[in-house]
């Protein structure tokens, strides 16, 4: 009988270990799909952007915080080109000029006399402006036409005349670029020739 007794806490005690490994063995194959669950995820949100959206909106952010300090330094914010300062003076503004390729042909009011004039434009902004002449050159031309057929002999026959002209021209020039692009930006019109017939 103590044989027998003998016997079965043998197999008791080895019965624990075997009992004790398939819950080790399930604890680390539970582990293991944690973690590899875990990383398909992180990799997946790190892959997608995910953790890159704070810092570009942060990014986002800053560059309108910089847009509000300029617009605040600048009083409003610029409806068009910006002008072009000078390297060596601060005050002062680049001068720059484009002639317009074609000539201005028209009768004067009530003579059999004929003006034919070319015309070049000056503008302390960007190019832009000059885009913007190109771009809208047959309602400049129409305008420009249109100012130049009013003038009478008497009007020609005025020491001021081409100021004068000069100056209507300027004004229905920028008329025009305010209403098709919202800015004129010329500030000077110059005569490169003016024939009377």
């Amino acid at each position: 009988m103590a044989e027998a007794a003998a016997e079965p806490t043998e197999e008791v005690v080895e019965g624990e270990p075997k009992k004790k490994k398939p819950i080790l063995l399930i604890l680390v194959i539970v582990l293991s799909v944690i973690i590899l669950i875990m990383s398909v995820m992180f990799g997946t949100l790190y892959f997608s952007g995910y953790f890159e959206h704070k810092s570009e909106a942060a990014a986002h952010e800053k560059v309108d915080e910089l847009e509000k300090e300029a617009e605040n330094a600048h009083g409003a914010t610029p409806e068009g080109p910006s002008k072009v300062k000078k390297e060596a003076e601060a005050t002062r503004f680049e001068n720059t000029y484009l002639e317009i390729d074609k000539e201005f042909m028209t009768n004067i009011t009530s003579s059999k006399k004929i003006m034919v004039v070319k015309v070049a434009v000056m503008t302390h902004y960007d190019s832009r402006v000059f885009d913007n002449v190109k771009k809208h050159e047959f309602a400049i031309r129409s305008a420009v036409l249109d100012v130049m057929r009013q003038s009478t002999e008497a009007d020609v026959a005025k020491p001021d005349f081409r100021v004068e002209l000069a100056t209507k021209i300027k004004v229905v020039m920028n008329e025009m670029l305010m209403k098709y692009e919202d800015f004129g930006g010329i500030e000077d019109v110059f005569f490169t020739s003016f024939v009377m017939q």
